[in-house]
């Protein structure tokens, strides 16, 4: 039955790729949209043909069009949020170029915006649960001690979830925090946490565009289970230099921008460093033991490009990240990520655009802790080179063709312990682990009438485990039963998936559509974690002979409409989501002492499903969003609560987010955000006993408890500097958990010191009240 479905999939795909290339075409017209005042390439900004009703192209990721019609006059309209738009007369007799640049629109400045996308974008995208993310509106959103943060602004959207307080993980749709594909200039990040998760890696200084998909993704992207969060730095401006910044009260930050050939080429640099631990030291808190302590994390955003001639264009970009925590010689704990880009557009002809990409990615973790007689090193890293090749083909204005190849090879260092020559302990001997990732994709974006939109994709999957190393088999108990020597390259097994993609929307009428979506995804990086909240610590394992790739299958429908001339927006999106080869820890499991960690684990299926509402108001001088998922992620493993469905940890029944802007007056804005969800599951002692006068917890139901309820509402107000020729500045004030909540983070049992015979629940709260100022600057 399955391969029958797959030939139909294959048969309907083909034959509508066949119908797009043998489609008649006449002339083209192409180009770039840019920024008049920093050339920056406008993503999204759309070319319509004011002559022919629902005709039209808008710019890829790098700023490209293409739009095919018959030979005629015409006028092209140009618009993107924020712009003014701007019509084009053409007589379309041979194929032309016309690179566009758009003015800012200053009339609408001071006018508060939280969409980065046209105004009826939600209905007639044929693209089902893909959010953009607008950078304006972050910077207006009230955040912990003033640090801006993608990561938290995407928790507010529904559907997407926080991994808890004080973290920087989060779940969309039921699916754990491993299983979202993070990209920053196309290079994966494995951890996108700084100081512990109250921070993300992501400067928003640095950040040009950010779009998450939720389900339906398109096929270029894979190698996750439940979303893609695709992060695009700035350019860079090539026409002139300029400078911005800020400084609050936990960090500062510093952002260069300018033309290196101006016109032609240009730089970024932009930086980031906190100093609570300067600020830990001059305070005098904690005497001696402060002036040996380690607090603090630093990011670097770099990138720079070239354009050569209208058809190429090489940029390179890169980040660099690092935490420190420590405590003098005692202890100490450093992780971060590198990244690297080299990236080629090539424009082949008037129809079709090339992307030529060069990726690195470098994660790393390292502990060290001193004993009195042992001093203990761990380190752990995940390193991938990728090559990735794409194609977009414009056929004519109802196809749009994108094909192409990736290629990864990963290094995976498993958690490595040495310890000093003097030292007793004899630890594990674990071994790198080397595997082979390649995918070809093909997808097409097809206007089928007027008001049906579709698009539908193949993607193609390999992961292949590479020597050298040992490599096990388990008995029926997972103990170790046999092991195989491979060498170095060796190919130990191979993994392929077929991973159909299809994405459709039926316009109703000119304010309303439904939209339907299913998509199949597998990952074969897995995270492997027994907490609730995430740890730059953590053990990131690849697919091996034991631990097969992950599947997910998501279907996805929702209704989306827009009121008062697009000024409102409401959707209503429910899914279900299958997954098969999901992981957990077996009773009592410690893979930090097991040379075969799949002895430790076990596998079993999953299912996610629920249902997502949104109520915005998009413009004026009050905006915001009512936002609200019901929802339910369940796991069944043999081995774990009798081998009965239970919940995931990750699991939240309710999560509400509601946010308000509101602009004052052109100098002042404030804004709110109150959040509600349900505690995650969670396991608690069932029990206890007694050994040698010690207490012991014993447990017996897998997440069978909840922790308490989360809420919490943050303010902050922005007020405009009086603003001089090329210079702007603002402060910015914010309260982070305004009426003193104190959220669980962790809960702990312990004996009462009082009462032997009775337990103490323990509950530990990061953040009350939290005050914060900062002040920013542009010239």
């Amino acid at each position: 039955m399955f391969t029958k479905r797959v030939h139909f999939i294959l048969i309907f795909f083909f034959l509508g790729v066949f119908s797009v290339l043998t489609a008649q075409n006449k002339f083209t017209i192409s180009g770039t949209i840019k920024d008049n005042q920093t050339g920056e390439t406008m993503i999204g900004a759309t070319v319509r043909v004011v002559e022919l009703k629902g005709v039209g192209a808008a710019a890829n990721e790098y700023g490209f069009y293409s739009l095919t019609l018959p030979s005629g006059n015409y006028t092209l309209l140009v618009e993107l949020i924020g712009y003014k738009p701007q019509t084009k007369q053409i007589n379309l007799d041979k194929n032309i170029k016309i690179d566009i640049s758009l003015v800012e629109n200053t009339a609408t400045l001071n006018e508060v915006i939280v969409s980065a996308t046209k105004a009826d974008d939600k209905i007639t995208n044929a693209q089902a649960g893909i959010e953009k993310i607008d950078i304006k509106e972050i910077n207006k959103i009230p955040v912990l001690m003033g640090e801006r943060d993608i990561l938290k602004a995407i928790q507010l959207i529904p559907g997407i979830k926080s991994a808890g307080e004080g973290n920087a993980g989060f779940y969309v749709r039921g699916g754990a925090a491993d299983q979202n594909l993070i990209l920053l200039d196309e290079a994966p990040v494995y951890n996108a946490a700084h100081l512990l998760g109250f921070f993300s890696t992501f400067n928003s200084d640095a950040v040009k565009d950010a779009t998450i998909y939720k389900g339906g993704m398109p096929s270029q992207y894979g190698g996750r289970l439940s979303s893609v969060l695709d992060i695009k730095m700035k350019d860079g401006n090539n026409e002139r230099l300029g400078v911005s910044g800020g400084i609050g009260i936990i960090s500062a930050k510093l952002n260069v921008e300018g033309p290196i050939q101006k016109g032609k080429s240009s730089f970024l640099i932009s930086g980031r460093r906190t100093y609570a631990d300067a600020l830990f030291k001059a305070s005098g808190r904690g005497g001696a033991v402060s002036k040996g302590a380690q607090l603090f994390f630093y990011d670097l955003n770099m990138k720079a490009n070239y354009i050569f001639n209208d058809k190429n264009r090489v940029f390179l970009s890169g980040y660099f990240g690092r935490d420190k925590l420590g405590l003098k010689d005692l202890f100490g704990i450093n992780w971060g990520n590198t990244t690297g880009t080299v990236r080629w557009n090539h424009v082949i002809n008037d129809k079709m655009f090339s992307n030529t990409s060069l990726i690195y990615s470098d994660y790393i973790y390292k502990i060290n802790v001193n004993l009195s007689a042992d001093e203990i090193t761990i380190a752990s890293s995940i390193q991938d080179w990728t090559l990735k090749q794409e194609f977009q083909y414009f056929a004519n204005p109802n196809n749009s063709l994108r094909f192409g190849f990736n290629s990864t090879y990963h290094t995976v260092t498993p958690g490595q312990i040495e310890v000093s020559k003097t030292s007793l302990i004899v630890p594990p001997k674990l071994q790198d682990r080397f595997s082979f990732e390649n995918a070809v994709f093909l997808s097409n974006t097809w206007k089928a009438t007027e008001k049906l939109n579709i698009i539908y994709g193949l993607r193609l999957s390999s992961f292949s485990i590479l020597g050298k190393g040992d490599f096990y088999g388990l008995d029926s108990n997972h103990n170790v039963a046999d092991t195989s020597s491979y060498s170095s390259g060796e190919f130990v097994k191979t993994y392929f998936n077929i991973e159909p993609r299809l994405s459709a929307n039926y316009q109703l009428n000119s304010n309303s559509s439904i939209k339907t979506s299913y998509a199949r995804n597998t990952q074969n990086m897995h995270l492997i974690a027994n907490s609730i909240s995430s740890s730059p610590t953590d053990k990131w394992v690849p697919s091996s002979k034991i631990i097969k790739p992950e599947i997910s299958d998501q279907v996805s429908l929702g209704y989306f409409r827009n009121f008062l001339e697009n000024k409102f927006e409401f959707s209503v999106e429910g899914y279900y989501k299958w997954m098969q080869n999901q992981i957990d820890y077996k009773d009592g499991a410690d893979a930090n002492k097991s040379v075969a960690v799949e002895t430790e684990l076990l596998f079993g299926e999953g299912r996610a499903y629920g249902v997502e509402f949104l109520f915005k108001k998009k413009y004026g001088k009050f905006t915001g969003w009512v936002g609200y998922t019901l929802s339910r992620t369940e796991k069944q493993i043999d081995g774990i609560n009798k081998g009965e469905w239970y919940v995931a940890k990750q699991d939240k029944t309710h999560d509400l987010s509601i946010v308000g802007i509101y602009e004052i007056s052109k100098r002042w804005t404030l804004s709110a955000t109150w959040i509600y969800n349900t505690g995650n599951a969670v396991t608690f002692p069932s029990g206890k006993y007694n050994v040698a006068n010690n207490t012991v917890f014993y447990y017996t139901e897998r997440n069978g408890y909840r922790m308490p309820s989360n809420h919490r509402m943050d303010v902050s107000g922005t007020f405009k500097l009086k603003e001089r020729k090329r210079f702007s500045s603002e402060v910015a004030i914010s309260i982070y958990n305004v009426y003193a909540r104190e959220n669980a983070y962790v809960i702990t049992f312990q004996q009462d010191p009082n009462d032997a015979s009775k337990t103490q629940a323990v509950q530990t709260s990061l953040f009350r009240m939290v005050p914060s100022i900062s002040y920013n600057f542009k010239f």
